[in-house]
């Protein structure tokens, strides 16, 4: 990539990065379920009347929400108030991208290569020794949240790329006819702004709904009514630097480059995430946890195809325009196959040139 794209991917690991340490410092004043309800209020408002709807069925937008956005920030809001501490929990939750190739070959019958099932058992090992040489200031409950909100990601990137599937098989009514969509091959089935800002929708009800049950009215009365600097302001980075620039950004890059390209500076936000809680939290890791969050990155450069040796010179590479941050590809490109997860074939190569002949002969 250019030089002011590759700034550009950094800035984004940066943002998000620091995203956990501004969430840790606005818990300190608000419910956790509270909170995650107005960060994605604040997601919605004003962007779903500017933003236009994801080319996807409503059973699938709203599932991508209840895994990716509820389920997922839930979860890791919830393992902070817990005590998990904000740098390591940007460390574990990138269990996720080993958790993805798992479900994906359990739903989705997409087959991994050996290398990811390394990157894996790699992953796993590193998360062991975390677990088990954590601090004693990291309660074992708030490790094991982390590790749901893991899951539930890693479900929604399951749910995302079964949609994306569906949406490249058949234009629906949203899409208008075969012949609009053909014109237009590069625009991605399920643009990640629109798909961020509408599964949204299914969050900030739910999530008051069940800071009311677990909190109480006058908690969340006392919450809403005695708002101070610090829970505002984390709000408001939260929802629009860290998902609504930070994805902007995030799938602009990704529809000019190859996710080979783009998807690897997301290895940059867990070392930003402790860095930035260590300066600002005084969050300072043990060896344990430095000695596994080293293994379970490797694992994750080993399943994301990090470590993987370039492609000959003038093969094509595959494109993901869609791909989340994390999304890997958990099966293997055959003849005639889709490339893998998160990563359809770029259609804007001519059929003929050179490049697409030795990409399709493989």
């Amino acid at each position: 990539m250019p030089l002011r794209s590759s700034l550009l991917a950094v800035l984004v690991a940066v943002v998000w990065g620091v995203n956990f340490v501004v969430i840790d410092l606005g818990l300190g004043d608000m419910p956790p379920t509270l909170f995650v309800a107005l960060r994605f209020l604040v997601v919605l408002v004003p962007a779903i009347f500017l933003v236009p709807r994801p080319r996807a069925r409503w059973r699938d937008v709203l599932l991508v929400g209840t895994f990716m956005s509820l389920g997922q920030f839930g979860l890791l809001y919830t393992a902070l108030a817990l005590g998990m501490p904000a740098g390591l929990a940007s460390l574990v939750l990138q269990a996720q991208v080993g958790l993805t190739v798992l479900f994906a070959a359990a739903a989705l019958r997409e087959v991994p290569t050996r290398a990811q099932l390394l990157g894996v058992l790699v992953g796993a090992a590193g998360l062991v020794v975390v677990g088990v040489g954590r601090s004693a200031s990291t309660p074992a409950l708030a490790f094991v949240v982390t590790l749901a909100a893991a899951a539930s990601w890693a479900v929604g990137n399951v749910v995302a790329r079964r949609a994306g599937r569906r949406d490249q098989g058949s234009p629906s009514a949203d899409q208008g006819s075969p012949s609009a969509d053909r014109s237009s091959p590069s625009r991605p089935g399920l643009d990640g702004l629109s798909m961020t800002v509408w599964s949204a929708l299914v969050v900030p009800v739910p999530m008051l709904g069940l800071s009311l049950a677990l909190d109480g009215p006058d908690a969340v009365g006392h919450a809403l009514t005695h708002l101070t600097l610090a829970p505002v302001l984390s709000t408001l980075y939260t929802a629009w630097l860290a998902s609504l620039v930070g994805y902007g950004i995030w799938n602009t890059l990704l529809a000019r480059y190859p996710a080979s390209a783009v998807v690897p500076f997301t290895m940059l936000v867990p070392p930003v995430g402790m860095l930035a809680a260590w300066v600002v939290l005084d969050e300072v890791p043990n060896a344990a946890e430095l000695a596994g969050g080293a293994v379970l990155l490797l694992g994750v450069a080993t399943t994301t195809g990090v470590l993987r040796r370039r492609p000959p010179r003038g093969e094509l590479t595959p494109h993901a325009p869609d791909a989340e941050p994390g999304v890997v590809a958990p099966r293997a490109a055959e003849s005639g196959d889709d490339p893998g997860f998160g990563e359809p074939r770029d259609d804007r190569a001519g059929s003929g040139s050179p490049g697409a002949t030795r990409a399709r002969s493989r």
